[in-house]
């Protein structure tokens, strides 16, 4: 189109009238939310919560908080939760929220910026503020972690609290009671102040022990003492779906009982003045394994005991949680201590503060007889072998998934293998096999990471009063063990980008990875706890029990072959598919050398993939090297 000049001129002066209009301009920042001071808060809290609407999934609070003067307040829902490493307070089910002041209602506001606060103001002459509201807890799986059935619950206080913004949650007292259905026994690290029909009032106690004390109750409930006599006590405290789940057989307390003892070994001390594993036998309820100073919630699978021969993956949750109450919750990286619940944690550590509970967890274990040396060390070949095929770390280095809590907060992601996944754990694991077998070898076997462990960790015997570091205490630490430039090992290991996993320590302590067509024991455990056929290191797949795949490695055959997650496998060469049907399909392209095809369904259309795969079914395992003591076998040998 073609214009006249009087139109170039209109709009060469529109066009320079624009350039001088101001654009728009950010709005004030929102008053910021009051930082937290370490001051004692002017009167204690009370929480009542009423625990009985089974059927609904609905956790009922009243809470009456003394309130020092009138004007502006800000209450706070909590946050950013320790154990979870990130700012998971479920607010989202945080509902009906009304306040009172005596008769009078009290209006609230959220904070646009910061939801998990409310600005409310405190009429004249109002001495407290009472709050009532709901915790709708998941009622589906698909909602999140259940927490109510029809025969047990799990409470968790910070689903259920609010707490004034400005002080340390240290210095807000609280006392708590739960009122439960009728006849149901409890559990909790908090002390009973008084009991009244189904209601107990526990005595009162700061908020940030409140928060780190849940309870699990239930209609079929034991409770065992691992630790008779002991320097503190320590319970197992068992809820089930039925009656006959909670009975354990002797060998199998006694391994329990061990796991204490050897824990106690290991670190030379304790932090608690009494501790309870708070332990769930459910499909109904979701499962669970988290950390807290004197307790640790528990979920393995409903047949822990009953299907005992085939459950050894499940029972590493048991000392993992043990090891933190040393390790994560004594001793804390100093960034991931924050003051109250409402501000930033940062995770830079957790290859310490989960990596080495990790390391720990398997190797307690082990020393304890929870798990056999043959599945300890089939369990490491798992992993070892795992770290080996994750293509990952080209890109994304160990120590950036210590990030991976904030970002991507353990939702399903596509490619876990390259993507990555809070690898801190288990390639953190790794990271301190190799620190042990090295310790060992240069002090010939007269030193370990049981003695980094037992100063780093053991330090400060009874007291729970939490232990900062950063990572030059670390380094410090390892150095009094056996001088070495730790500071390049770690920064080598944490930001390494060479494909494959760091297997120095295995040729170190005596064994090397390899792989053959046999699954190990604990990988058959493994997989009917999963209920899935693991094939990640073949075709590089893992596929459950309703035929779909769950799981694709990056750059593996089965991804070559255009295979991603959420197909279903409907025929192996044109055979109804079944993981027998799958697995005679390797054994035969290895034989032959020849390709297979794949007839899969991809989001309701059908597909044949064309696998181009000889290398037949292959399983880890670890060898041993030569003859004689290896270093591995003395790591997981009994103290």
């Amino acid at each position: 189109m073609k214009l006249s000049l009087a139109a170039i001129a209109f709009l060469a002066a529109s066009t320079a009238s624009l350039a001088q209009t101001a654009g728009p301009s950010p709005l004030p920042p929102q008053a910021p939310i009051p930082a937290p001071e370490d001051k004692p808060y002017p009167g204690t809290i009370r929480l009542a919560v009423d625990a009985t609407d089974l059927a609904h999934h609905v956790f009922r609070a009243h809470e009456t908080i003394p309130v020092a003067a009138s004007g502006a307040m800000i209450l706070l829902y909590p946050e950013w939760l320790p154990g979870h490493h990130s700012p998971g307070g479920p607010i989202a089910m945080f509902s009906g929220l009304i306040l009172h002041a005596g008769k009078q209602r009290i209006e609230w506001t959220r904070d646009p910026v910061e939801m998990y606060a409310f600005h409310i103001i405190v009429p004249e002459g109002a001495k407290t503020i009472d709050a009532d509201f709901q915790y709708d807890s998941p009622v589906t799986m698909a909602e999140g972690r259940v927490m109510m059935t029809p025969a047990m619950l799990s409470l968790e206080w910070n689903t259920v609290a609010l707490y004034p913004a400005g002080y340390f949650s240290r210095d807000i007292p609280f006392v708590a009671s739960a009122t439960l259905p009728h006849g149901w026994k409890f559990a909790t690290a908090l002390e009973t102040a008084s009991i009244s029909g189904d209601t107990t009032t526990f005595k009162p106690t700061p908020f940030n022990t409140l928060v780190d004390s849940p309870m699990i109750a239930g209609a079929y409930f034991d409770r065992l003492d691992l630790d008779p006599g002991g320097v503190a006590p320590v319970h197992f405290d068992i809820v089930s779906d039925k009656p006959n789940q909670i009975l354990i057989k002797p060998e199998q307390l006694a391994a329990h009982r061990a796991l204490v003892q050897q824990a106690y070994k290991l670190f030379g001390s304790h932090h608690y003045d009494h501790y309870d594993f708070l332990v769930s036998l459910s499909d109904k309820m979701g499962g669970i394994g988290l950390e807290h100073h004197q307790s640790s919630e528990d979920g393995p699978i409903p047949r822990y005991f009953l299907d005992w021969e085939s459950t050894s993956p499940a029972r590493g949750v048991m000392s993992h949680e043990l090891v933190h109450s040393w390790n994560g919750k004594f001793r804390r990286p100093a960034d991931l201590w924050t003051p109250n619940f409402n501000v930033p944690m940062r995770d830079s550590l957790l290859w310490v503060y989960e990596g080495q509970t990790q390391y720990w967890g398997v190797v307690l274990a082990a020393r304890s007889g929870l798990i056999s040396k043959q599945d300890s060390l089939d369990s490491l070949a798992s992993i070892a072998a795992t770290y080996d095929h994750y293509a990952g770390r080209a890109w994304k280095s160990l120590a950036d998934t210590t990030n991976d809590p904030i970002v991507a907060s353990r939702r399903p992601i596509p490619w876990r293998s390259w993507e990555r996944s809070e690898d801190y754990y288990n390639e953190g694991l790794l990271t301190w096999l190799d620190a042990d077998t090295l310790i060992r070898e240069k002090s010939n076997g007269q030193r370990s990471l049981d003695d980094f462990a037992r100063g780093f960790f053991g330090m400060n015997n009874g007291s729970y009063v939490t232990s900062t570091y950063n990572f030059d205490d670390v380094v410090g630490a390892l150095n009094g063990v056996a001088a070495n430039d730790w500071a390049k090992f770690l920064h080598a290991r944490l930001e390494d980008h060479a494909r494959g996993a760091p297997l120095d320590a295995f040729v170190r302590g005596g064994y090397r990875l390899v792989y053959n067509d046999v699954e190990s024991e604990f990988q058959k455990g493994n997989e009917k706890i999963r209920k899935s056929s693991d094939l990640s290191f073949s075709l590089g797949i893992v596929v459950d029990k309703d035929d779909t795949v769950t799981e694709v490695y990056w750059d593996s055959p089965a991804f070559k072959a255009g295979m991603t997650v959420g197909m279903k496998i409907k025929a192996v060469d044109g055979d109804a598919y079944d993981t027998t049907a799958l697995k005679d399909a390797i054994r035969w392209a290895q034989e032959k050398k020849v390709p297979f095809d794949l007839l899969v369904e991809d989001n309701k259309q059908f597909r044949t993939l064309h696998v181009d795969y000889q290398g037949g079914l292959r399983y880890p395992h670890l060898e041993p090297i030569g003859t004689g003591p290896h270093s591995l076998d003395a790591i997981l040998a009994a103290k």
